[in-house]
């Protein structure tokens, strides 16, 4: 489950990301413009999001990502009493809250119950372009909607190229760490299935240097 956190407590938030990060995979904001930067490159199945924070508040955030169409739940973090906080928060799309100062635990039943009532599963995703999203545990990539199958090799080789963004990578590195010692591919192998992961990402996201090896982009 892909959690984004925003709170410019530096205390709390330290302590959150050490207790959620035991059961969750867990982003970390200090304030909006943090969290338009996470959001450009991820997915996210729930954000957790102080109300009184430095710069834009969780308020006036989460209206902003609501006018993008973005549906993510979403729990708000107050120290705020007045329960006008509290409905404009409702009204804005939040679908939880809890007040400071709380119980850790409280918090992950919470988000369970988050968990039960939006169906959320539990799977990595990785967003490739706006339009693509790659899911290794699945070993399947969505495409405009649209379900490609990898495969095992696949899988391994399109995640070694996202581990490696923007280093240029020989055919005998990629070969090394995605294939066993005993079943190396030719040349011809390994392009053929670079060949298989352009057509599904596109031809520019993945750059041949000729005679020196590949770059991610």
């Amino acid at each position: 489950m892909n959690i984004l956190l925003m709170e410019d407590d530096a205390v709390l938030s330290d302590i959150l990301c050490d207790y959620l990060r035991e059961e969750y995979n867990v982003d970390y904001a200090f304030n909006s413009s943090e969290v338009f930067e996470h959001l450009e490159s991820k997915k996210y199945d729930l954000f957790i999001f102080d109300i009184n924070v430095t710069g834009k508040n969780g308020l006036e955030l989460l209206e902003e990502i609501r006018e993008f169409n973005d549906t993510t739940p979403t729990i708000f973090i107050t120290a705020y009493t007045d329960t006008t906080y509290l409905k404009r928060a409702f009204d804005l799309g939040a679908h939880d809250y809890i007040k400071k100062p709380f119980e850790l635990e409280e918090l992950s039943v919470r988000i369970e119950n988050t968990k039960r009532l939006f169906n959320i599963e539990t799977k990595n995703e990785i967003i490739i372009a706006p339009n693509i999203s790659y899911f290794p545990d699945l070993k399947e990539i969505t495409k405009d909607n649209k379900k490609h199958s990898l495969g095992a090799k696949n899988t391994l080789l399109l995640s070694y190229f996202i581990a490696n963004r923007g280093r240029l990578l020989s055919s005998e590195e990629i070969t090394q760490n995605v294939w066993d010692f005993d079943s190396m591919p030719s040349d011809a192998t390994l392009r053929s299935h670079i060949r298989t992961l352009r057509d599904i990402i596109g031809k520019e996201k993945i750059s041949t240097l000729r005679g020196e090896g590949y770059i991610y982009e």
